[in-house]
């Protein structure tokens, strides 16, 4: 079954540019991943700190090797300095188009 996510990431004050390099390292080496169908980040326009990842992928299974692997692990070792929160990840599976 195909999932998506939306994840949504905030920077503390004055790391938004460090957060943004961050999650743009993880798009190239993800979209080459098994199952990813999309994988696009975005940033609000009213607000730089607030970047949100829309994602598309094959199945859950495919889902979870993505967050298992080298480059978001890296990337997620420098989060505690950059993030202002959590990351808010919604997993969905589509109802209708």
């Amino acid at each position: 079954m195909k999932v998506d996510v939306v994840a949504h990431l905030h920077a503390k004050p004055g790391c938004e540019s460090a957060l943004r390099v961050v999650l743009e390292s993880f798009v190239a080496p993800t979209r080459q991943e098994k199952g990813c169908l999309r994988y696009d980040l975005h940033v609000d326009l009213d607000d730089p700190a607030k970047l949100t990842f829309i994602e598309e992928w094959e199945s859950r299974e495919d889902l979870v090797k993505h967050g298992q692997s080298e480059h978001i692990a890296a990337g997620r070792v420098k989060f505690p300095e950059l993030l202002s929160q959590p990351v808010w990840v919604q997993v969905l599976t589509r109802i209708a188009r």
